[in-house]
């Protein structure tokens, strides 16, 4: 997905498509970079095996320093954990997704990243914010799905539940934070205007009913499109 100002025509409902069986292990697809297109899809054993996290090691801790791990940053890396899971795109291919999150969450993300592939939710693009330099603005514009980066919310001196990686924003452009300042409305990221009527008959629009929003409240988590005043449609937050 292009940064700019989308159009809700740009959105077409998504249509089921099968793959044959993966001729890679899980071994071998987890060498490869976040975002990869999977052309042949994983089964059985091999699909299971992508989908785990780990330590943060040395190779993503140089991805993450200086951007979403800035240098004032007081989490603790052991506090961390960095996931690798498949998700369907918008043309219904696998790719794989990967997320920084809290050891807290690690285990809820799993099951709930592997439900909506199981599903075939779509999801427009899932790397590490530290590709966009932890510009979240950036990141959002692009649709990237995202957890962990030490910030503060946006326009406050307060961090956000995503300095701690107990957030996730999911399909941020199509799900846009609308908020009030100084009398006049904001839309975050700016081009998903086109999106912040939630009338729209679009399929990636998050409701109640939607399966992000039943998955990932049932996992003791909730949602920025409940709260009073600004809406977050794209955020799912957790409290321990």
């Amino acid at each position: 997905m292009q940064a700019g100002t989308a159009t809700p025509a740009a959105a077409a409902t998504p249509e089921v498509t099968w793959y044959e069986p993966s001729p890679l292990s899980a071994e071998e697809i987890s060498r490869l970079p976040a975002g990869e297109l999977l052309g042949i899809a994983p089964t059985g054993e091999t699909l299971d095996g992508c989908f785990y996290y780990e330590e943060i090691s040395d190779e993503v801790f140089s991805r993450m320093k200086g951007n979403s791990y800035k240098d004032d940053c007081d989490v603790p890396l052991s506090d961390l954990r960095y996931v690798r899971v498949l998700y369907r795109d918008f043309d219904g291919a696998a790719r794989i997704g990967e997320l920084v999150v809290n050891r807290l969450i690690a285990d809820d993300v799993l099951e709930i990243f592997r439900g909506l592939y199981d599903a075939d939710y779509r999801i427009g693009k899932m790397v590490l914010i530290d590709e966009y330099g932890g510009d979240d603005n950036l990141s959002m514009a692009e649709n990237n799905t995202s957890s962990f980066n030490y910030r503060i919310v946006n326009h406050s001196t307060v961090l956000s539940r995503h300095a701690y990686g107990l957030a996730i924003d999911l399909n941020p452009l199509y799900n846009p934070w609308i908020y009030e300042k100084d009398g006049e409305t904001i839309t975050d990221p700016p081009s998903g205007a086109a999106y912040a009527d939630r009338t729209l008959d679009l399929p990636y629009l998050i409701d109640h009913e939607d399966l992000a929003y039943i998955l990932f409240t049932e996992h003791g988590f909730k949602w920025g499109g409940d709260w009073d005043g600004s809406k977050d449609y794209q955020h799912f937050s957790y409290t321990p």
